[in-house]
C-alpha cells in the first residue's frame, strides 16, 4: 500500500491536549503503540514541522499524519468465493457466510475472509495488523451478514470514527429461545473477557459498556424472532446480552442457547426442541443491514442481506408448526 496521508485543523475551542491523545481520539482505529511510533519516527508535522508525543496542541494548528507505505501481509491469499455486494478503490462491503472465520489465527489459519479478501484485491489497509488486514469490524464465524472492509488507512481511519461514534447503522435479525415479556426495549451492560475462559465474554462493571437495543418482530413456537440494533460492536454482544435476558440466540452453544433451554417442556415441546436443533446447527444471528457515510466520498452508503436460506427454513418451520 502506499504512502498516504491524514490532516487535521485544531478547533478554535480546543483545549490544551497532549498531541498523542488528540490524534488517539481521533484515529481510534489506530493503537496508541502506533501512534507513538508514528510520532517519534518523525511521520507526524504540527504546522510543518515534527514534533513530540506530548506536544500540546493549539487552536489553530495543522497536524498531518502520514501512514507510510507497508509492507504486504504474511497471510496467504486464496481464491475462495465471495458475495462482494459493493465495491470501490476505497472500500467493499461482504455479505459473509455463516461458518466462515474472519481472521487467520491459531487454528485457523486458512480459509478465512481475509485469505479470500487479499486474493480479491491485494491491497488492504494496514491498521488492523498482519493477520488483521482491511477489517474495520467482525462477524463471529457462525453468525451471516454484512461488513465493510477497508482498502486503504484513510478509508479505515473514516470507518472507525463513525464506529467509534456510534455513525454508523449496524442491525441484526436473530431467532432467539422463548418469549420476552417486554418486547421492545435495550440492554446496557459492560462486557469483558472471561478470565477462565478467554474464548467467552461476560457482563462486568469492569468492563467496556455495551448497548444493544431490541424489538420482537414475531413469536413463534419456542421461540421469537427479533430486531437487534447496536450502538456499541462488542465481541459476541447481541449473544451476551440476549443470554442475559434470558433468551438467548437459538443453538448458541456458547452461552446457553441448545438444549439448556429444552429444560421443564412438556414432550412435544421438547421433541419439537431436540428436533430443530439437530436441523439447525448453528446460531441464528444475521447481520441484515449495514449504512455509514463513504469516508472519501461522502455519500450515504446503506445495504441489506437477505435472511439466509437456513435461517429462513427455521423461521418457514417455526411458523408451520400449530402453537404449542
Amino acid at each position: 500500500m502506499a504512502e498516504q496521508t491524514l490532516a487535521f485543523v485544531v478547533a478554535p475551542a480546543q483545549g490544551k491536549e497532549r498531541l498523542d491523545l488528540y490524534l488517539a481520539a481521533r484515529l481510534p482505529a489506530v493503537t496508541r503503540a502506533k501512534l507513538k511510533r508514528l510520532i517519534d519516527e518523525g511521520a507526524v508535522f504540527v504546522d510543518g514541522q515534527p514534533t513530540k508525543a506530548g506536544h500540546l496542541v493549539r487552536p489553530g494548528e495543522t497536524i498531518v499524519v502520514t501512514f507510510p507505505a507497508t509492507a504486504p501481509t504474511d497471510v496467504e491469499p486464496e481464491e475462495i468465493p465471495l458475495e462482494i455486494v459493493f465495491e470501490d478503490e476505497h472500500l467493499l462491503v461482504v455479505n459473509k457466510a455463516a461458518g466462515m472465520v474472519v481472521h487467520p489465527a491459531y487454528a485457523n489459519l486458512s480459509g478465512t475472509l481475509v485469505n479470500a479478501l487479499l486474493a480479491h484485491c491485494r491491497s488492504l489497509s494496514s491498521i488492523g495488523g498482519d493477520a488483521r488486514p482491511g477489517l474495520v469490524h467482525r462477524l463471529d464465524k457462525d453468525t451471516s451478514g454484512l461488513l465493510v472492509v477497508a482498502k486503504s488507512d484513510l478509508a479505515h481511519v473514516g470507518l472507525a470514527r463513525q464506529l467509534s461514534e456510534h455513525k454508523m447503522e449496524r442491525e441484526y435479525r436473530a431467532i432467539v429461545w422463548g418469549h420476552l415479556r417486554q418486547k421492545q426495549g435495550c440492554v446496557r451492560a459492560a462486557l469483558m473477557r472471561n478470565p477462565k475462559d478467554r474464548l467467552r465474554m461476560m457482563i462486568h462493571p469492569e468492563g467496556k459498556m455495551a448497548v444493544t437495543h431490541y424489538q420482537v418482530l414475531e413469536e413463534l413456537p419456542l421461540t421469537s424472532c427479533m430486531q437487534l440494533n447496536l450502538e456499541t460492536g462488542r465481541t459476541h454482544q447481541i449473544r451476551v446480552h440476549m443470554s442475559s435476558l434470558g433468551h438467548p440466540v437459538f443453538a448458541d452453544a456458547t452461552y446457553g442457547g441448545r438444549t439448556k433451554q429444552l429444560a421443564g417442556l412438556n414432550h412435544d415441546k421438547t421433541q419439537l426442541g431436540l428436533h430443530l436443533l439437530k436441523t439447525y446447527t448453528r446460531q441464528m444471528l444475521h447481520a441484515r443491514t449495514l449504512a455509514f457515510i463513504h469516508p472519501i466520498t461522502g455519500e450515504m452508503k446503506r445495504f441489506e442481506s437477505a435472511i439466509p436460506a437456513d435461517m429462513q427454513a427455521l423461521l418457514d418451520e417455526l411458523r408451520s408448526q400449530t402453537e404449542m
